[in-house]
């Protein structure tokens, strides 16, 4: 008799051990689904893996994102105005089923239209490894953590510069699958500089032995390495939409500038 698959939380832990154990951060790539087409899409959760990816964060097109800047939330305008919808995100990490965990970050909005249990058993069902909300108030990050782990889903809450000590650690024990620290208030973008956080993340080492990200404004490979001396994994979002952008703008493949900057960034998995 076979055993079990790996829940999605055991993915999700999975991936950061093994990148713990080769003595790098994790590296989580960020893209729209559906921009510039969904086959883009398909094509990057095949490919990503291979360009070094440890898991992948796929983000469902909204049309207020939240805390996106206007690189992201241009790709997101025009994955809607493609078609794309949540289904058709599902349908394909469905049809890839990439050989590393998925995370869809999703506004909570959307999960709620839907309606929240149904929306995660689709997310599982196409093979969604955990969620990200990241305008989700107390109230429905506690619902979703725990709508979440019934279906095996880790739940990543995001925690801010400024999120006080409290909510801080009501965050940390609601994430089952990893905290989404940003680097930075304010909006998603690349940015040249990257705040020390080492002082955050000791406290954040305190409440629970989660593993800790860090996104907002990482977009190089000295980023990457900076945030490897004292979190777990590194997220790159803007960087590469943007790049994508500039592709798409120039009638040329957005899957190659995307999978270049990813090699670029860490060493590809073995």
């Amino acid at each position: 008799m076979n055993p079990p698959a790996p829940s999605g939380i055991e993915r999700i832990r999975a991936a950061f051990q093994a990148a713990r154990a080769a003595q790098r951060p994790a590296l989580l790539p960020f893209i729209t689904g559906g921009f510039p087409d969904v086959a883009t899409t398909e094509a990057l959760l095949e490919a990503l893996p291979d360009a070094g990816a440890d898991l992948i964060e796929v983000g469902i097109p909204f049309s207020d994102p939240i805390a996106d800047g206007p690189v992201i939330a241009e790709s997101m305008h025009r994955a809607l105005l493609a078609g794309t919808t949540p289904d058709a995100v599902f349908a394909a990490i469905a049809r890839v089923r990439p050989r590393v965990p998925v995370l869809a970050m999703v506004s909570v909005s959307i999960v709620s239209r839907v309606g929240a249990g149904c929306f995660i058993d689709r997310a599982v069902e196409s093979g969604v490894a955990g969620l990200i909300v990241p305008d989700a108030d107390p109230s429905d990050a506690r619902l979703l953590s725990q709508l979440a782990a019934a279906r095996g889903a880790g739940f990543c809450a995001l925690i801010a510069p400024t999120t006080a000590a409290e909510r801080t650690r009501e965050l940390v024990r609601l994430s089952t699958g990893f905290v989404y620290l940003l680097a930075r208030a304010g909006v998603t973008g690349e940015r040249s500089d990257l705040p020390d956080l080492s002082p955050r993340m000791a406290q954040l080492r305190t409440l629970g032995d989660v593993p800790v990200a860090v996104g907002f404004g990482v977009s190089t490979a000295a980023h990457v390495r900076a945030i490897g001396a004292y979190a777990d994994g590194a997220i790159v979002g803007s960087a590469i939409v943007r790049r994508m952008s500039d592709a798409a703008a120039q009638g040329t493949s957005a899957v190659d500038p995307a999978l270049a900057l990813v090699r670029a960034l860490g060493a590809p998995r073995q």
